[in-house]
């Protein structure tokens, strides 16, 4: 026997969300959490993974363009730090949370009478799935409207410089999850003294989890930093350390 989606009041979400879907089963998906799909009878409901993978890249796109526009003379070192705190667990967990997203979610029982609903990595995890649903329902015409939409005020509040403190998140994230503090190394430096640049790893451990170049060591810290939580993130995904 088929699932059937346990979706309630879909226009509802779809009014919060500024898109009316011409396939509504992927937004179905969307909100689908493998908790929910696992407890379904065979055949398995597809769950939101897959369009999370998606929304995450077209938002990466998406906001990345915007900080490009915002920023015509920001550096790539400074708008990947920017980007990646825009697009954190942290910025669109509050996104879906405003926009009352856990109220639709499919959870599994465990998930839900755990507080499912209400926990920032999986609300990000499905406004971006939401996202990827947009993508593939309407194209990137739709899905760039949805971001710019519903980021805006995050991407107009973004600093290029002093924004995210990706050592003290990069400091937690490590002891939280690797029971190990990063330490970071100078790899070398070149150019003159008027404009040096300094290029640094972060380890945690035995294993470089980021590298970066920047033209102070702090700089060069902070970027390699950045690259090392994010990665440190996706490593439940697959993602791993450098080697």
């Amino acid at each position: 026997m088929v699932a059937q989606t346990e979706l309630q009041d879909p226009e509802g979400l779809e009014a919060i969300l500024g898109y009316t879907f011409r396939d509504r089963s992927l937004l179905e998906q969307a909100v689908r959490h493998t908790t929910w799909c696992n407890e379904q009878r065979e055949p398995r409901p597809a769950d939101n993974e897959r369009l999370e993978f998606l929304g995450d890249a077209v938002l990466g796109l998406a906001v990345g363009h915007r900080l490009m526009q915002r920023f015509p003379d920001g550096n790539q070192g400074n708008l990947s730090i920017t980007r990646a705190q825009v697009v954190s667990e942290q910025g669109l967990s509050e996104v879906a949370g405003n926009l009352a997203l856990g109220r639709w979610l499919l959870l599994g029982r465990g998930e839900d009478k755990t507080g499912g609903r209400t926990k920032p990595r999986l609300l990000a995890d499905t406004f971006e799935a939401v996202v990827g649903a947009v993508y593939l329902d309407g194209g990137f015409t739709a899905a760039w409207q949805l971001v710019d939409r519903l980021l805006t005020d995050r991407i107009n509040a973004a600093e290029l410089k002093n924004f995210y403190d990706f050592k003290s998140r990069l400091q937690e994230a490590a002891q939280a999850r690797l029971k190990e503090s990063p330490q970071y190394r100078v790899l070398g430096e070149s150019g003159p003294d008027h404009d040096k640049q300094f290029e640094v790893a972060v380890l945690i451990g035995e294993q470089e989890w980021g590298r970066a170049i920047g033209n102070s060591k702090q700089k060069a810290e902070q970027l390699a930093a950045a690259e090392a939580h994010l990665r440190l993130e996706g490593s439940a995904a697959g993602i791993r350390p450098k080697r």
